[in-house]
């Protein structure tokens, strides 16, 4: 298996990860503490971008699931960008796990979607 290749930016409070590579049980933890270490608490929240992942085994799909579920603790969310003719999205469809809610397909669709959040969030809270 080869390392995964992380690419990390920050912009207008969106953490955009970038994978590629082979996601598997031997570099989740690297890859996990570096994206934990990239999203603060004031981001609105994470895109992680598998486009060009080869191979996700069953702790990568861990690592999103656990992801997810930190990320929403903290009130942020979670978006992905799997395309849909990508070896990761066969391997999820075979998995039975979808991630339809969370799937986008650029980062402006994660700039609106994050922004509709936080001002539902903020109009919600009232005056």
């Amino acid at each position: 298996m080869t390392e995964p290749a992380l690419r990390i930016e920050t912009e207008r409070g969106i953490v955009y990860v970038s994978l590629s590579g082979d996601v598997d049980l031997s570099n989740v933890p690297e890859v996990r503490r570096q994206i934990g270490a990239a999203v603060s608490n004031q981001a609105l929240g994470l895109v992680l971008d598998l486009s060009e992942v080869d191979y996700l085994d069953s702790a990568g799909m861990h690592l999103v699931h656990s992801l997810r579920a930190d990320l929403r603790r903290h009130g942020q969310q979670l978006a992905l960008v799997i395309p849909a003719d990508s070896v990761i999205n066969d391997a999820l469809r075979l998995a039975g796990i979808g991630w339809e809610e969370q799937r986008i397909g650029s980062r402006a669709e994660a700039e609106r979607r994050f922004a509709a959040a936080t001002s539902g969030a903020d109009s919600a809270a009232g005056p």
